[in-house]
């Protein structure tokens, strides 16, 4: 299916491509979240006498991005969790309990954004996470866990 992008997607391509993806990717995510829309005659029409428009607006929101990720690089957030004697923790950290945190500090942040390359964390100690903002954004965070007494 033939597709224009409304925003720049990782993988697919950027603001204003007319792109063919898998039906099934097209219908089922890329149009329902705004994404792209299909690439009919009249929509290529219309999408150029709004491209300037969009275009205005992508940038806001990556200067936006940019200067959360600015504030954001280098912050170490602290996240207590029951842990046994030996480090290891009744449970796990996941993205959603470090989104939550990060919202709890002021930076909001959605739970998809924050990215544990090695699934949840398990064990207490510090840990290095990635915090994607934009898809041209994306910052380093520690996560210190520490355990609390079960």
């Amino acid at each position: 299916m033939q597709v224009i992008l409304l925003e720049k997607v990782i993988n697919v391509g950027n603001l204003g491509d007319v792109v063919k993806v898998k039906d099934g990717y097209a219908r089922n995510f890329l149009i329902p979240q705004k994404m792209a829309r299909r690439a009919t005659a009249s929509a290529v029409a219309e999408f150029e006498a709004k491209r300037a428009e969009l275009e205005k607006a992508a940038a806001e929101k990556l200067a936006a991005a940019q200067a959360q990720g600015d504030k954001l690089s280098g912050l170490t957030v602290t996240i207590g969790q029951k842990a046994g004697v030996d480090g290891r923790l009744f449970g796990s950290v996941t993205n959603a309990d470090i989104a939550e945190a990060l919202t709890k500090q002021g930076f909001p942040v959605e739970k998809a954004a924050v990215r544990l390359p090695n699934g949840p964390l398990k064990t207490t100690g510090e840990f290095p996470v990635a915090v994607a903002l934009h898809t041209d954004v994306v910052s380093e965070i520690t996560i210190a866990v520490v355990g609390e007494a079960a």
